[in-house]
């Protein structure tokens, strides 16, 4: 085998090993999702670039406006799963405020500024 062939097939494999994990991502996602759309209504969240860590923020809230679920995903690969909030834990959505939470964390501002936006 030449060396473009073996450049070629390192790309193409390199390619499926991206496909798998993200899709093995997504799935985790999707799990974390479900789990928080049986408890209530739900927000999401996004913030960070191209070229920077993104974080997404998901809450749900339950019938009396007070978080009972959340998780974050923050990173720049497909390594990145879901994690729980417990800053969040029980909190009313008029409490929230994204600087004081997080006054060091301008993406995670960001993510839950959003997700809360569209509950109020």
């Amino acid at each position: 085998m030449n060396s473009v062939n073996l450049l070629i097939s390192l790309a193409v494999v390199a390619w499926l090993g991206q496909v798998f994990l993200g899709w093995v991502q997504l799935r985790r996602f999707n799990r974390a999702f479900d789990q928080l759309a049986a408890q209530g209504r739900v927000g999401i969240g996004r913030a960070g670039g191209r070229f920077s860590p993104r974080v997404l923020v998901a809450i749900s809230l339950d019938d009396h406006e007070r978080v009972n679920g959340s998780f974050v995903m923050k990173g720049l690969t497909v390594f990145s799963a879901p994690e729980p909030l417990p800053e969040l834990a029980g909190m009313a959505l008029a409490q929230i405020d994204p600087a004081r939470l997080f006054p060091h964390n301008q993406a995670m501002c960001n993510a839950l500024a959003l997700a809360i936006s569209n509950k109020r």
